[in-house]
């Protein structure tokens, strides 16, 4: 529910690892309420979510999951780095180191620059630098590819690809191509 109206309802879908799971729909069909629903950012009218064969089963599903939604959860006064470590901290990084995760995802050269001062594709690139510094099973991707140029967008399908044959799982929200194959969930009839 979304102001008192029935966003979507009797949604069943599976995804298991090694696989991605594209959610289409037109603008405010819940593709995004969808994904923050599964991260824990909202809570369901009804029904339940879960992830079977999680690692440990002493953590949420939140816990398992990273969100990359519109906004980047960035603090703009801290630098590029300080951003990433303290997603890494907070988060109990496993994953590739912060300067290791900057330069794989193209930010080698804006370690030091406060985070406010990123472009949006830029912020974008330190959202996807989260993803490979602290490992989780479950990525949960609103437009993973929105303010990319085409590199970044090409960086975003190896990310994905990566952790694909990895194992892991992929949730994406998006209107275009995320450049992996996926299964499609469209949600949401026309208005």
């Amino acid at each position: 529910m979304r102001g008192g109206r029935e966003v979507f309802s009797e949604l069943r879908f599976a995804v298991a690892a090694g696989e991605a799971l594209a959610v289409t729909g037109r603008n405010g069909a819940g593709k995004s309420s969808l994904l923050r629903i599964i991260a824990g950012l909202l809570h369901p009218t009804a029904g339940t979510v879960t992830l079977d064969g999680a690692p440990r089963d002493d953590l949420t599903l939140p816990e398992q999951a990273h969100y990359l939604g519109h906004r980047d959860a960035l603090k703009p006064s801290l630098t590029v780095a300080e951003n990433l470590g303290f997603w890494r901290d907070m988060l109990g990084g496993e994953g590739e180191g912060v300067a290791a995760s900057l330069g794989a995802c193209g930010l080698g050269h804006a370690v030091d620059l406060p985070a406010g001062t990123l472009s949006a594709g830029q912020r974008r690139r330190l959202s996807m630098a989260r993803l490979i510094t602290v490992k989780r099973p479950l990525w949960l991707l609103d437009e993973p590819t929105s303010a990319l140029d085409v590199d970044g967008q090409g960086l975003m399908a190896r990310l994905m690809t990566d952790h694909l044959a990895a194992g892991g799982l992929i949730m994406a929200a998006t209107h275009g191509p995320l450049g992996i194959s996926a299964t499609t969930l469209s949600i949401g009839a026309a208005p």
